[in-house]
């Protein structure tokens, strides 16, 4: 049985994208960063491309939180911290000191094992936490520039200690850019429903900056398609089922037989909404929305996605119960800054289309 041969996909043409971050990493920290858009748009990929591309007077400490399960504070600080066990030492500031030369970049925040375990023993664990940080950064800004990425930051968004960990890390992250100017903070995350729930929250404004990293446009995914052998009639053909949706176009490139590819993911993304809004019909789903537990109403959803027989995307007054539902089922994509909705991909929104339409039959 022959072998398919996989193609080698190369990071295609974020220049918008990197200019804009690169400008960011240039000047005096100042401002958090979110970078947010659809999933599978090429966040995580963008981000690895600029580290990649960082001169070594940078300093890239990068916590991966993608596909984390992280239901309590200790959980978090594992995913948090980079735990040497080589090195026992007590002061902060030596430790950073005996690792500057070793730097490069880091899954997570370096601390010796036994200033970890102490931390654990404490009480204040949080103000230990934050201190530990600020003093290991400000050693590090002496002869670097300290850059902190964290990925899917949402994944903390319910964990509590006294308060919402959120909200601290958030505090902490202003003293470090706007108070302190130590360190650039960029947070990345897929869930536009915690971004307009950032982008809304009063405490974070004029403390943070917004960049989208969208899908392909046409003019880019063409591009990219051609350089991958596609012509102009499988070029035709994959914007008008996959968009500029990076997973969906390499799934289309990897395909020996294209067509029939896509058709099949059309149709299986198809079954997948129907069951989503079919299910409602059977069961009284409820959802946590505002503090409450709300019932999601099946005519309110189908209104919502009944506008995407006609429109691409259109402008929302308020996120809803049934808004909400269907951003968690990954169908739905919000902006909070342009205050748009669209479907997450232009996959999902001819699978709406499909869905709506036979329901009309």
């Amino acid at each position: 049985m022959m072998k398919m041969k996989m193609h080698k996909i190369e990071f295609h043409n974020r220049e918008k994208e990197i200019k804009e971050i690169m400008s960011t990493l240039d000047t005096r920290p100042s401002l958090i960063t979110f970078i947010y858009g659809p999933i599978n748009s090429g966040k995580t990929e963008l981000i690895n491309q600029i580290i990649s591309q960082l001169p070594e007077e940078y300093a890239v400490f990068y916590v991966n939180l993608r596909g984390r399960f992280i239901k309590s504070y200790e959980e978090f600080l594992d995913v948090l911290f980079e735990i040497d066990e080589e090195r026992k030492i007590e002061n902060v500031k030596e430790y950073a000191k005996a690792i500057l030369k070793d730097l490069k970049i880091i899954g997570g925040i370096p601390i010796p094992l036994n200033l970890f375990e102490k931390m654990f023993e404490r009480k204040e664990r949080s103000k230990d936490v934050f201190k530990y940080i600020e003093t290991f950064i400000v050693e590090i800004s002496r002869k670097h520039v300290p850059v902190l990425i964290l990925d899917e930051l949402q994944v903390i968004g319910d964990i509590k200690i006294d308060d919402l960990l959120i909200y601290k890390l958030f505090n902490f992250f202003t003293r470090l850019t706007k108070e302190l100017h130590l360190c650039h903070v960029f947070a990345v995350s897929s869930d536009s429903l915690f971004i307009e729930r950032v982008y809304s929250e009063a405490m974070l404004q004029g403390r943070c900056r917004y960049l989208l990293v969208d899908d392909f446009d046409e003019a880019t995914t063409m591009d990219f398609l051609e350089k991958q052998g596609f012509n102009n009639e499988e070029k035709e053909l994959a914007w008008e089922y996959c968009g500029g949706k990076p997973v969906c176009l390499v799934e289309t490139i990897n395909s020996e037989n294209r067509e029939k590819k896509i058709k099949e993911m059309l149709e299986i993304r198809k079954g997948q909404i129907k069951q989503r809004i079919g299910v409602l019909k059977i069961v009284s789903k409820r959802i946590l929305f505002e503090g409450e537990e709300i019932e999601i109403k099946y005519e309110n959803t189908i209104e919502i996605l009944d506008r995407f027989l006609d429109e691409e995307s259109y402008a929302y007054e308020v996120i809803t119960p049934e808004i909400t539902y269907l951003v968690n089922e990954n169908i739905l994509f919000i902006d909070p800054v342009k205050c748009i909705i669209k479907p997450q991909s232009r996959l999902d929104l001819l699978a709406i289309r499909e869905v709506m339409r036979e329901r009309k039959m």
